[in-house]
């Protein structure tokens, strides 16, 4: 068996570099080729595991685990000493060992280390835990593979390349890329759904090679021994170059004969599939780019402020150590009889080298060794929180939250930018009808008694259609007077829905009677025929020359003359029917801008009341079409259609001459109505995208699908607005096109704001942090750019251009983007920004950006997983989002910046307090406090106050911070921690500790017991130093704390006792008794703080530390507030008043019209119906059914695809007119 593949953070991670190898290299006769480091080509034989497995191809087995019970132990060790931290205290471990330079016992540097190295051991154990259970999870599923002739239940992890697997209808084609050799459809047809990979929602088709398709058994499959020569592994999503070799024949193969990992098969009932290529060599995972180790900012800053202090402790240790040096050679040489060098120490230079790094080893605790765990907590805590919050668990799905990472929470707190996809994402890939017009009047909208427009919770029952058996029960609609208009008998209504039921390319399977099931190319013209159905004009079945329609319960069938087929140019698609009267009529539907100006002149009046209603559906992000008739006479028709076959056969620009004929049809039409579909967004995305930019997070939506779709849902999330100044387009398919386009979006902005710009050049070059006065331009603007363009935009030489034009824009939509290019445009946002990036989608063909952003966001959605296995954080909806950031992104940031501020604070206090005692202990690194206290400072007495600070802090509840998005600023301009900040928090513990140091040394030069003995002895001054620490920082904690928690009060208050109760127990005669070298101090510390004196010492020290810190911060409340304590007292001010709920304003945009018709429809399936390929034999009508020359329909669906074309021009005028049925 082979290796497990390794990955790292998703499903499968690949190990080759993620651009792939361009070309197919050479595909020759097939023959034994010996397996090299740089695969050039693929050889893959069917059913032949021995020969395959000698090319040593990949297999599906993965491995996202790092140990095993053997290796744990040493290479968790020597991970963890790769931190520098660690490897410092190992150092000091070592110096403390060594008798000539240790004043400290070893304990209190091994009993830190070893808790650091203790808990960091179980953390990581812990995780690799759940990276083994979920790597047995996934190689444990189970694919039917064909395996000597008998299709058996194989664990994922064993599917080899060259083996055949069978697929069933709904299933994920999650195990590897397959060449498709047969399928239960016709003509070894196939239907997929690719979301995953490149974000359409319709479904496309795939067909096996003639030669394969009629292996329709498993014996024949068994037999099979064909041998796919092919291209080696790359990213290209839309391209494969391969041959088969069979029988002494060969066979091209390309994309259309490929099913890849990622898609879903659909109304299919099965296929059978020959691995070509398996675990990180499938084109999903070439193009999800590798694992990237992530660290916040505040990582990095903590690292360089830990270097910073580790110089400013050689430094002290270096003044130190000349002092020692110095006062050896002036005073203690005068000493040598009673305070004699140590053995070996010959000069008082040597003795102050000696002195330095007993120094290091005296301040270390300035590098704070439990810094580091103590952050891992605090995540660990924070991530808690993100799992257990009820308000982001999704009941429906029953999905919670999850926090997949636990080094990124605070992070979520300073997001600038981010980067969703749509699919899935923004929205829910569910399309509903939900209005139409019909001759001028508007459906859909439902009155209350008053006649007003009721609002949706106000919403009756829905319309009754159990009038109608054959109605799809899932199917709502609202407003009665459809259908009274219906059983009215009103004719403009049931040519509308007749229309529906014809002019379309769905397949309908009816697996019982009454049971129907639509087979729909794209959903929004599913949800079309739906509505036909329920409203009483049933789409029941179809052949290639005839379509049966239930009509208000009579079966009516027509006879399909012709299909006037979509593309992306003609953005309409056309049927040709003759109804049982004999008469001809065209159907028409598609985008309004094409349509209306195809009417007859003498529709103007119905043509504006319609426009009216177009641009009311829009304005409420509806996707909307215009339908359209026209009665053709017999004579006329007999001469089109001889015209059609003939350019149908033409050898030369067939296309051309295709299109020319169906534009001369599609005239003078007569205008039926119009439609509205939804495209239904996730609940609250418009809220929550509104919500984030008042955060002033900006907010790029990189889709995969057509630019017109990613526009419309553009609109209905409000990202882009009628408000807007203007709405720039770049379509450019050459690098001249593309930058001239660019800049004149740039010059239109400049112009609008000259005064601000002041002569800039773009041509100057830009600093890293990269800043503009664009981005200070006055209006607000929005990019669309396609990904053919955007391919040009982010080559070197332009990629600053583009990046300039876009972060002047409000809103940024990218479509037509493939996986990596995703991944490119986040990438080159960090790179020049410097700003903290968020990805989030729901697909595979997001993984890559998701990794490659800062913080990487996954939709836990119906179906698939890669995305969540890829992720940092995974939910169920959107909306989420906002909470995500601006609550727990927030308090994260916020705890996790006030946590370090005190941290260094409290070190700093500790720590300098043997700073200034060297200078009055002749610099022999005699330490103020004992031992003990030292060793416990840290990990007992002011860890837990800290840690309760740093977890549940926060300083305006979630309401607030929900309400007030501007309170999110702080963390993006990185302003609650930072150098200077550091700066502050060093310089408040460094005055600290002088006052801590050198007010009980005053007192005490002169102070005497209440029996008139001197006061002044080494023990005594340590235990009022050390006490009088603890309490100041302990009530510095409670300054800090700005949310009082019963754990708050039990920790600070507490850990005080605790001192108190361990300080009394050091120096008690029990511990003497037992340990008599060790605590030899007996009743020291009850003899001390029965000293009224000492006390009023400590009182002293602790109010001249704490006073100017509460007098600051009074005076900065008072003259310089923050908008978190203006939020605070506003909160107090209306403590006692009910909340008051913003309302978010609902506008509806006039002026635009789009058509989200033909937005995911796909061409090619008119050709495919009426060629009969895609039809079982058993319902065909073969005595209408005159053969005809078998056009090759998936070379048009490949010439034709991706062909964009812009058409907009003022409708023409058509005036209401009799209809004619």
């Amino acid at each position: 068996m082979q290796e497990c593949s390794k990955a790292e953070g998703a499903e499968v991670s690949s190990g080759r570099a993620v651009s792939g190898l361009e070309g197919s290299g050479d595909l020759g006769v097939p023959g034994d080729a010996e397996s090299g480091s740089t695969e050039e080509e693929r050889r893959v034989r069917a059913n032949a595991r021995e020969y395959n497995e000698k090319f040593q191809y990949a297999s599906n087995c993965i491995k996202t685990s790092k140990y095993n019970i053997v290796t744990f132990l040493p290479v968790n060790l020597f991970e963890q000493f790769q931190e520098v931290a660690n490897t410092y205290f190992l150092f000091l471990l070592i110096l403390q060992l060594i008798p000539q330079i240790s004043s400290l016992s070893w304990f209190t540097t091994i009993v830190p280390l070893v808790l650091v190295l203790t808990i960091t051991a179980v953390k990581d154990a812990t995780d690799d835990y759940f990276r083994h259970k979920s790597d047995n999870q996934v190689n444990n599923r189970q694919s039917q593979v064909l395996i000597g002739g008998v299709l058996r239940q194989e664990q994922w992890m064993n599917v080899r390349v060259g083996d055949i697997i069978k697929l069933e209808n709904n299933q994920f084609v999650a195990q590897a890329d397959l060449l498709l050799l047969s399928s239960s459809e016709p003509h070894g047809l196939c239907y997929i759904e690719t979301a995953e990979l490149d974000g359409e929602t319709n479904m496309k088709v795939r067909q096996a090679i003639p030669v394969t398709a009629e292996l329709g058994d498993t014996s024949q499959l068994a037999r099979f021994d064909g041998e796919v020569i092919c291209e080696p592994p790359n990213n290209k999503l839309d391209k494969f170059g391969g041959t088969l070799y069979w029988k002494e024949n060969k066979y091209p193969l390309s994309n259309q004969n490929m099913l890849l990992r990622g898609c879903v098969l659909r109304n299919t009932e099965w296929c059978f599939g020959l691995v070509i290529f398996a675990g990180p060599d499938t084109k999903l995972m070439q193009n999800s780019g590798r694992t990237k180790f992530k660290r916040t900012s505040i990582d990095r800053l903590m690292n360089t402020l830990v270097l910073w202090i580790f110089g400013f402790l050689v430094c002290m240790g270096v003044i130190l150590a000349i002092g020692n040096a110095i006062w050896e050679h002036e005073v203690g040489i005068c000493f040598q009889i009673y305070l004699p060098w140590d053995e070996g120490v010959h000069s008082a230079f040597f003795s102050g080298f000696l002195s330095f790094w007993s120094y290091i080893i005296i301040l270390n605790t300035v590098v704070p060794i439990s810094l580091y765990v103590s952050v891992e907590v605090i995540r660990l805590g924070h991530s808690y929180f993100i799992n257990w919050d009820k308000k982001m668990y999704c009941a429906k799905r029953r999905t919670p939250a999850e926090a997949r990472t636990t080094t990124l929470n605070e992070e979520l707190g300073q997001v600038e930018y981010i980067f969703s996809d749509k699919t899935g994402t923004l929205t829910q890939n569910i399309m509903v009808f939900s209005k139409c017009s019909v001759n001028g009047h508007s459906y859909g909208d439902v009155q209350d008694m008053l006649g007003h427009k009721a609002e949706l919770g106000e919403r009756p029952e829905p319309v009754d259609f159990s009038f109608n058996p054959l109605a799809d029960p899932r199917f709502q609609f609202w407003d009665p007077s459809l259908l009274e208009a219906v059983k009215l008998g009103d004719l403009h209504v049931h040519e509308f829905f007749r229309l529906l039921s014809l002019c379309h390319t769905v397949m309908s399977e009816e697996k019982s009677e009454g049971e129907l099931f639509y087979k729909a190319q794209s959903p929004d013209e599913g949800a079309l025929v739906t509505a036909a159905r329920n409203f009483g004009f049933v789409f029941r079945s179809r052949t290639p020359k005839t379509i049966t329609v239930q009509e208000l319960g009579q079966a009516v069938t027509y006879q399909l003359l012709a299909i006037l087929d979509f593309n992306n140019i003609r953005k309409r698609m056309s049927v040709i029917v003759r109804s049982p009267e004999g008469k001809i009529r065209l159907y028409c539907k598609g985008a309004d801008t094409i349509l209306l100006e195809r009417l007859h002149p003498l529709n103007q009046d119905l043509a504006s009341v319609t426009t009216d209603h177009l641009n009311e559906y829009a304005g409420e992000g509806l996707r909307t079409l215009v339908l359209a008739y026209k009665d053709l006479e017999e004579s006329y028709y007999k001469d089109w259609s001889e015209r059609l076959h003939r350019a149908g056969s033409a050898p030369e620009a067939r296309e051309d001459h295709l299109a020319r004929l169906y534009d001369e049809v599609e005239h003078d039409m007569m205008l039926l109505g119009a439609t509205a579909i939804e495209d239904k967004l996730q609940q609250g995305v418009p809220e929550t995208i509104a919500i984030l930019t008042l955060a002033n997070i900006k907010i790029w939506v990189l889709t995969g699908d057509k630019q017109e779709t990613a526009v419309n849902i553009g609109y209905s999330c409000k990202m882009l607005t009628d408000d807007m100044t203007e709405v720039f387009v770049v379509t450019g398919h050459t690098v001249l096109e593309v930058r001239e386009e660019l800049r004149k979006a740039r010059e239109k902005m400049m112009d609008a704001s000259r005064s601000v710009c002041n002569g800039f050049s773009y041509q100057e070059k830009l600093s890293s942090k990269l800043t503009s006065v664009l981005e200070a331009i006055a209006g607000e603007y929005a990019l669309v750019i396609n990904g053919h363009s955007l391919a040009h935009a982010l080559e070197a030489d332009m990629e600053v251009e583009f990046l300039e034009t876009a972060c002047a824009c409000k809103a940024v939509i990218c479509c037509r983007v493939t996986p990596l290019q995703k991944a490119q445009v986040v990438e080159l946002v960090k790179k020049y920004k410097k700003a903290v990036t968020l990805a989030i989608g729901d697909g595979a063909n997001d993984v890559s950006m998701i990794k490659t952003a800062h913080i990487g966001v996954g939709i836990s959605g119906q179906e698939g997983i890669q995305a969540v296995l890829a992720s940092d954080y995974s939910f169920s909806q959107f909306k989420f989002l906002q909470r995500l950031l601006l609550v727990h992104g927030r308090w994260s940031y916020l705890r996790m910046c006030k946590f370090l501020c005190y941290f260094f604070y409290k070190n700093f206090a500790f720590t300098m307090v043997h700073f200034w005692f060297g200078f009055f202990c002749g610099f022999s690194a005699q330490t103020v406090y004992d031992q003990y206290f030292i060793t416990l400072y840290n990990i007992v007495y002011t860890s837990l106050p800290v840690l309760a600070m740093g977890v549940f802090d926060q300083d305006v509840p979630e309401q607030r911070s929900m309400e007030y998005p501007k309170l999110y600023e702080p963390g993006q301009l990185n302003l609650l921690f930072n150098k200077r900040e550091f700066f502050i928090c060093i310089a408040q513990g460094i005055y600290t500790s002088i006052l801590m140091f050198f007010i009980p040394y005053g007192v005490f030069a002169d102070a005497t017991r209440d029996d008139g003995a001197q006061l002044a002895d080494y023990q005594s001054f340590a235990v009022t130093v050390a006490t009088s620490l603890v309490i100041v920082v302990s009530v510095q904690i409670g300054l800090d704390t700005g949310f009082w928690t019963a754990i708050n009060h039990f920790f600070i208050w507490g850990s005080l006792a605790a001192y108190f109760a361990i300080l009394f127990t050091m120096h008690s005669d029990g511990l003497f008794r037992m340990f008599p070298n060790q605590f030899r101090f007996v009743g020291n510390a009850q003899n001390t703080l029965a000293q009224p004196t000492v006390w009023l010492t400590i009182a002293l020290t602790a109010v001249v530390c704490i006073v100017p810190v509460v007098a600051f911060r009074f005076l900065k409340l008072d003259l310089k507030p923050e908008l978190s304590d203006t939020v605070r007292y506003t909160q107090l001010v209306r403590k006692k008043q009910k909340a008051q709920h913003r309302c978010m304003r609902h506008a509806g945009r006039a002026g635009s019209r789009r058509s989200g018709y033909a937005f995911s429809h796909q061409e090619g399936f008119g050709e495919l119906i009426m060629s009969g390929k895609n039809m079982r034999l058993s319902s065909l009508a073969l005595s209408s059914f005159a053969p005809r020359p078998s056009a090759s329909w998936i070379d048009t669906l490949r010439k034709k695809k991706g062909c964009e074309g812009s058409s907009a021009s003022s409708p023409s005028g058509a005036a209401d007119k009799t209809l004619r049925v």
